[in-house]
């Protein structure tokens, strides 16, 4: 479900290191403004964010003529594989968010990569 808010986005941003919970969606598009220097009022932009227990995270996206905020928390001690440093935001992929969705690091060392394969290209 959560996925749905990031499926259509342009560009997903992380904001990395943990994110006051307490704040809601004015206080979240202040850190996307003024500390990570980009227009939280864009419709295409996604702004994800961690608390510090890594167990929920934040969603933020604008739509037209408001915000979106949406939550997720994990139970039974479960965690996200979260990046730590505090001041970086960080662009990722789609396929990254399922991936964080998932559990999973966003960084797969191990995935398979999409190939572009032609005619040209093949020995057939």
């Amino acid at each position: 479900m959560m996925d749905l808010f990031v499926k259509d986005a342009r560009h997903i941003y992380l904001a990395c290191g943990a994110t006051d919970f307490r704040k809601q969606s004015a206080g979240l598009a202040a850190i996307v403004n003024m500390q990570f220097e980009l227009d939280p009022f864009i419709n295409e932009y996604v702004f994800l964010f961690c608390n510090r227990r890594r167990n929920a995270i934040k969603v933020l996206r604008y739509d037209s003529n408001g915000f979106i905020l949406a939550n997720k928390k994990l139970l039974d001690g479960m965690k996200f594989q979260w990046p730590k440093d505090p001041s970086e935001v960080k662009e990722i992929s789609y396929q990254q968010v399922q991936w964080l969705l998932q559990g999973l690091e966003i960084e797969q060392k191990r995935a398979l990569h999409p190939v572009k394969m032609d005619a040209k290209s093949t020995c057939f």
